[in-house]
């Protein structure tokens, strides 16, 4: 069996004008991995991922590299340097190119970039049938620490009794980075601030204060809650689940038996994997595909 020959590949730091080609190589790489195993793609189009890629390559705190060779792009990755812990995706490599270990050296420039930071630590969230990518990030020292089933679909109840979930306003911020603390040991401000701004983000109150808040429920939205009630009820209140879902963690058994029961269904099956700190959480949450 060959195998490729690795090209002269140089990685440098991605512009806003590299946005259409990266995005394009995203769309068609997820397209492809996804199909070969009989899974939809986590983009809808390469209109998408276009415009995520743009966004992430001209916003301050997204890290982007990309991978040059023969005269062409051929990958990029992105780390987002937006706390003490620090999130990798999305990684993509032209089909066409994969197997030649543009993927390690891709991941090698944003963990040496992470490590420059003083980062605690780095996590991201992989497509658990993806069996290339789990063999990379375990040899570059990742950990496995949770299976995640991403969801998708509208909840048959609506609400959670003696819960209330309303949007996030600036002056909530305290007590869910608060939260956050308790449940995993740091928080996640810039994020949520921007989720504030953007109109996105939700609280949910229990007796008067608030439990559980989400930046947005769905794909790129990560979600904490003191318990399953208040993660309930925030899942309760969503019209909709943002891209292709919401990723629940599948050892929490009574969460996962709850979103069943209320007719979501599981899209994919995810595994989140960390360097560095971890705690396990103290409380009900979902991470986001970034973790």
């Amino acid at each position: 069996m060959s195998s490729k020959v690795q090209p002269d590949v140089v990685i440098r730091t991605a512009t806003q004008e590299d946005g259409p080609a990266c995005g394009q190589i995203c769309y068609d790489a997820f397209s492809a991995i996804n199909a070969a195993h009989g899974f939809p793609c986590d983009f809808r189009g390469p209109e998408a991922s276009i415009k995520l890629l743009s966004m992430m390559f001209s916003t301050p705190g997204f890290y982007c590299v990309v991978a040059e060779g023969d005269g062409r792009i051929m990958g990029s990755n992105v780390l987002i340097e937006l706390g003490v812990i620090q999130g990798v995706g999305p990684i993509t490599i032209d089909p066409k190119a994969q197997n030649t270990g543009i993927g390690r050296k891709l991941m090698q420039a944003v963990m040496d970039r992470a490590n420059q930071n003083g980062a605690a630590g780095v996590r991201l969230v992989q497509a658990a049938f993806h069996n290339r990518s789990l063999s990379l990030y375990v040899s570059l020292g990742f950990d496995i620490r949770e299976p995640l089933s991403c969801m998708q679909g509208r909840t048959l109840e609506r609400s959670i009794p003696g819960c209330v979930v309303r949007m996030a306003q600036p002056a909530d911020e305290d007590a869910c980075n608060a939260l956050s603390r308790r449940v995993h040991g740091f928080d996640r401000s810039a994020e949520l601030t921007q989720a504030i701004q953007q109109g996105t983000a939700r609280v949910v109150e229990r007796g008067g204060r608030v439990t559980g808040y989400t930046t947005n429920l769905g794909f790129f939205g990560h979600s904490t809650a003191e318990t399953n009630v208040d993660m309930q009820a925030l899942i309760a209140a969503a019209e909709s689940f943002a891209g292709p879902g919401i990723l629940v963690p599948s050892r929490n058994n009574t969460l996962l038996r709850w979103c069943l029961a209320n007719g979501l269904r599981v899209v994919q099956p995810m595994t989140l994997m960390t360097t560095g700190l971890y705690n396990d959480p103290a409380g009900a949450w979902l991470p986001s595909v970034i973790f």
